[in-house]
């Protein structure tokens, strides 16, 4: 399937009606299963919890907030290890609303780039809170350049848009795949067990001709867990799919929603709030900044050299050392000695582990690299003696772990966007440096210049 031109294409659709905001309905929470930290790049002022006991999950529901996230980081976990944990954490939210009284409705938030653990995922999620009529396959995210037309996802490059599975993306060693028609991506997943031509669709013509009122007639019929894909080229379009959704819901269908970051925010009826800045963010001008990258996509390698050639101060992590037990302890010893004297100096760092990507043998022998590379940065980042002034963390994985476990985060409070698509935190008193801004910066979001662009606006 060739790229396309995006103008041309957008050209032949019908014309986008009036973007219409719409706060989720009240009687419910709308409750976040996260597969990893960057699915909160579209929204703020909501809650997000690392650590899923029920009391936890009780205590959130009582709060009254209209929606919070529940981060599993389940997309760094092989695929038994990922259905097992949502599984937990679900049925653990559905003892906790039983005894809130409160009724829920549950996204699962994964990559707008289509991988992750599907269908594991929502299984889990069914078996604990469903059954549900429909599972709505929503993969649209407009920061990141990702659109859903004719039921085949797009990644935008420049001005052309890509076929999903012709892009790295789909050449990931634990996620790939060969589809970019999201019907046929369904089949593929799900190893036939739902061909393509059953997996339902919502079109743009449904969309922009019908308005939410026929979106809403068609998710009321879906029945016995019938997959559906979501097409989308604007908010606009979300906006009313996720109206539709509450309409849907109003009537009694549950509905299961696997979407990227931008069907939340319209979940939610959250307008784009301006970005925010270092006075936005009242930083301090102790200390200094660390940047640390873990990502291996090759957006973030170009966004790691452009930073680099600005002369930022650098700290390489060589991976091959850090998985040799021999070498691992004073490979990070020498790595954190050289941070700390960059953050003493006053001098923002980057850390970045080496370059050349180390693939395993299959996709759970992948994982567990990926898992070892980033206990290296965890441990480096937990034994520093210096509080820096801001963390930056490149890479899903990585800025769940280094939020998780070096900063000992359980709950963190999302404040808003530093770039476009890329989330702000601030851990609270039981982190290791409350207050402090940890930026999640996803591995795939951003244009060449955005990590030099992150740095200069924390300046």
């Amino acid at each position: 399937m060739p790229p396309i031109n995006k103008a041309s294409l957008f050209q032949t659709l019908p014309p986008e009606r009036p973007l219409l905001l719409k706060a989720a309905l009240a009687d419910r929470t709308i409750v976040v299963f996260d597969d990893d930290p960057t699915g909160t790049q579209t929204v703020y002022d909501l809650p997000v919890l690392t650590d899923w006991s029920t009391d936890g999950l009780l205590r959130e529901l009582r709060a009254g907030t209209p929606a919070f996230y529940v981060l599993t980081n389940s997309r760094s976990m092989p695929g038994p290890e990922a259905r097992a944990l949502t599984l937990d954490a679900a049925l653990r939210l559905k003892l906790a609303a039983l005894a809130a009284g409160r009724k829920v409705s549950v996204i699962s938030r994964s990559d707008s780039t289509l991988r992750g653990h599907f269908p594991a995922e929502t299984d889990a999620l069914d078996e604990a809170l469903g059954p549900h009529n429909g599972v709505l396959i929503a993969p649209f995210f407009l920061e990141g350049g990702r659109f859903t037309i004719d039921d085949v996802h797009y990644v935008a490059e420049g001005d052309v848009l890509v076929p999903a599975a012709e892009t790295p993306f789909a050449r990931d060693a634990a996620f790939g795949y060969h589809h970019s028609n999201v019907r046929e991506w369904v089949q593929e997943k799900t190893g036939g067990r739902i061909r393509a031509a059953d997996v339902a669709s919502i079109s743009l013509t449904d969309i922009r001709s019908g308005g939410s009122q026929r979106v809403a007639e068609k998710l009321s019929v879906l029945v016995s867990r019938r997959v559906c894909v979501v097409n989308a080229a604007s908010l606009s379009d979300m906006a009313i799919v996720t109206d539709a959704i509450a309409q849907a819901e109003a009537r009694g269908a549950r509905l299961l929603c696997r979407s990227a970051a931008s069907l939340v925010q319209m979940r939610l009826g959250l307008a784009t709030r301006p970005l925010l800045d270092a006075r936005a963010l009242a930083l301090k001008r102790e200390s200094a900044g660390l940047i640390v990258v873990g990502s291996y996509v090759p957006k973030t390698t170009t966004q790691l050299n452009a930073l680099l050639a600005t002369g930022i101060a650098a700290v390489e992590l060589n991976v091959a050392r850090l998985l040799d037990n021999a070498q691992q302890t004073v490979e990070i010893a020498r790595a954190r000695n050289a941070v700390e004297a960059q953050l003493r100096a006053g001098t923002d760092v980057v850390v970045y582990t080496s370059r050349e990507l180390v693939s395993g043998v299959d996709a759970r022998d992948s994982l567990a690299i990926g898992g070892r590379v980033s206990s290296g940065l965890v441990a480096l980042l937990s034994e520093l003696r210096v509080r820096p002034r801001y963390v930056i963390a490149k890479g899903g994985i990585t800025s769940s772990d280094l939020a998780t476990k070096a900063l000992k985060m359980r709950r963190a409070w999302v404040l808003g966007q530093l770039l476009p698509g890329v989330p702000v935190w601030r851990g609270e008193n039981e982190s290791r440096h409350p207050g402090m801004p940890y930026v999640v910066f996803p591995g795939n979001v951003g244009g060449d210049n955005a990590l030099v662009d992150a740095v200069n606006m924390l300046a």
